[in-house]
């Protein structure tokens, strides 16, 4: 269940000023594979997802008793939860490419400073 529906979440980021953002569609384009596996005996339900650059991170769900075990929600949560831990990564991945462009602008700009300063 989600806090806020994806329609508002649509508005929220049409209304936004910046394009410097993390979407689940930007993750999900640099996902190459997801990959599930349930350990043996157990209802634990592990998802390993990698992205195109190799890199990958997991999840993992489980259920209490085996009885109520669902192949099919063991893997939503787990495929979830794995997802879950890419918002940060990305979160930081975009927040570094802001931080060098606008570094590179400041740079330019001190740059054309000083040229306009010597008449170059």
């Amino acid at each position: 269940m989600s806090i806020v529906s994806q329609a508002k979440v649509v508005e929220l980021l049409d209304k936004s000023p910046s394009d410097w953002r993390v979407t689940e569609e930007s993750i999900n384009r640099r996902i190459k594979t997801v990959e599930f596996h349930r350990l043996p005996g157990t209802t634990v339900t592990l998802c390993n997802i990698t992205l195109d650059n190799g890199y990958s991170v997991r999840g993992e769900s489980a259920c209490v008793d085996a009885k109520n075990y669902n192949e099919d929600i063991g893997q939503t949560l787990a495929k979830k939860d794995a997802f879950g831990k890419l918002w940060p990564l990305f979160g930081f991945l975009v927040a570094e490419m802001k931080f060098r462009h606008d570094t590179a602008n400041e740079e330019q700009g001190i740059f054309d400073a000083m040229q306009e300063q010597e008449g170059l």
